[in-house]
């Protein structure tokens, strides 16, 4: 998940993974630093497939001097028409200290309101908590409401866990 609030952006996730209903592994970093820590991304679904669009979207950021909503079109329009891209299975999330987007294969690119964005299993869950949060406890800090969002939905969320990487987009 991603969320703004109070100037700060921050980016984080669990580190389970599942194939079928099975942990395969329970520590993967979802999350990634990008441009010097300027841009921040998290992913959902198939690793590898993530693993590969993470890679074409810092080609696409180099390509474009780091504009990250340039670059976030640039690889929503590849991974809709390209016939390799379009066949990988993952959602990601870029943010920067000033956006929050959701990119998707069916060529999305989201700005999701109140600048909390959510993907995966434990998503609605997360997204949730993270709202109610920011609207209840504006005192916390944004590291704060993603860290306790993502606890809220590992409790509740069979797919998720407690093994959680979060990172602050820098300014």
């Amino acid at each position: 998940m991603a969320l703004e609030h109070n100037g700060e952006v921050v980016v984080g996730a669990d580190g389970q993974a599942t194939m079928g209903n099975y942990v395969a592994k329970s520590n993967v970093k979802k999350v990634r630093v990008l441009q010097d820590g300027k841009i921040v991304t998290g992913f959902a679904g198939s690793t590898a497939d993530a693993f590969t669009l993470l890679e074409r979207f810092d080609e696409k950021l180099n390509s474009y001097g780091g504009n990250m909503k340039r670059a976030a079109i640039e690889l929503a329009k590849d991974w809709r028409m390209d016939r390799y891209l379009r066949r990988l299975e993952a959602m990601l999330i870029v943010a920067n200290s000033t956006d929050v987007l959701v990119l998707s294969g069916t060529g999305d690119v989201l700005e999701p309101d109140h600048k909390i964005a959510a993907i995966g299993s434990g998503a609605m869950y997360a997204q949730s908590a993270a709202l109610a949060l920011k609207k209840h406890a504006p005192q916390l800090s944004a590291e704060e409401i993603v860290r306790e969002s993502l606890d809220i939905a590992a409790d509740i969320c069979i797919y998720t866990n407690h093994n959680l990487v979060i990172e602050k987009v820098k300014p």
